[in-house]
């Protein structure tokens, strides 16, 4: 099961590297949000897939058995998906409030700040 899922998480990385290279902000809005479910399940592999022995202390001992899941990566995983959400919500409201005020989506067309009849910054040194 676990190279089974570290082929589905790099198959997120490249979905979402793919997508974050695009030019228009829907896209690159997906991108960020198929790269921070690719972390969140990195994260949740690299804490073992057990479901035999959950991760709770029995009686009498001061750690956890053998074998047991690892809980730190679950609430790191917790943490993540409230912290991509509210910056993925951020995200949405800023491209709305963007293509509002501009009409497009297109990065290479939200020159707003920049006139047209000035020539290029120079490309290189």
């Amino acid at each position: 099961m676990e190279p089974l899922l570290a082929i589905l998480v790099g198959l997120f990385f490249a979905a979402a590297i793919y997508l974050m290279l695009s030019k228009f902000t829907i896209r690159i809005m997906l991108g960020i949000a198929i790269l921070g479910n690719a972390v969140n399940l990195l994260l949740f592999t690299s804490g073992r897939l057990t479901r035999e022995v959950p991760p709770i202390i029995p009686a009498g001992l001061d750690s956890l058995p053998a074998g047991t899941a690892n809980p730190l990566p679950q609430a790191l995983i917790l943490t993540a998906i409230v912290i991509s959400f509210s910056f993925l919500t951020f995200l949405l409201v800023l491209t709305y409030r963007a293509y509002q005020d501009l009409g497009t989506d297109d990065t290479s067309e939200m020159r707003a700040a920049e006139p047209d009849d000035r020539p290029l910054p120079p490309l290189g040194y």
